[in-house]
């Protein structure tokens, strides 16, 4: 016999205690910044360009379908675009931990996956990308605890 569940306007769409797998993904956020280690990095600047995997319950502004319900991606977008735009640091990892703080700060993100891509970085070899990816979550600490590093 099966079960028949009924949603309605009020009803929730998650099960309690399951776990949260709905995402807002921001892809290719490209923004001119001046970090890296060499001072030529710094003084002329470069394009950076950032992709933000946030893991949050949807499950309320899918029933309201209020902006205010949900993380405003053109408000996530410039938060880390001021970010990359703002105070040069000397590496992309340091970059990627302000960038997944600023994620975390917002209480409904549960998780993000924060990649910044350097596809100008100073290499003597023909390539396509160099990126860093960090995970962080809630257990490792918004204020940029130890990265939780993604299975293979």
């Amino acid at each position: 016999m099966s079960e028949r569940i009924t949603l309605g306007a009020s009803s929730s769409y998650r099960p309690k205690g399951s776990t949260v797998s709905d995402r807002i993904t921001l892809t290719g956020l490209r923004v001119r910044g001046r970090h890296g280690v060499y001072d030529f990095e710094r003084e002329n600047g470069q394009d950076f360009v950032v992709d933000a995997e946030l893991e949050l319950d949807l499950s309320r502004p899918a029933r309201t379908d209020e902006v205010t319900d949900t993380v405003h991606y053109g408000e996530l977008a410039d938060r880390l675009a001021a970010i990359v735009a703002g105070a040069p640091v000397r590496l992309i990892e340091t970059l990627a931990d302000r960038l997944a703080a600023a994620c975390l700060a917002d209480p409904r993100v549960d998780r993000v996956r924060l990649t910044v891509h350097k596809p100008q970085a100073p290499i003597a070899h023909g390539f396509t990308d160099v990126s860093v990816t960090l995970v962080r979550d809630r257990t490792s600490g918004a204020d940029g605890g130890p990265a939780r590093k993604e299975p293979r």
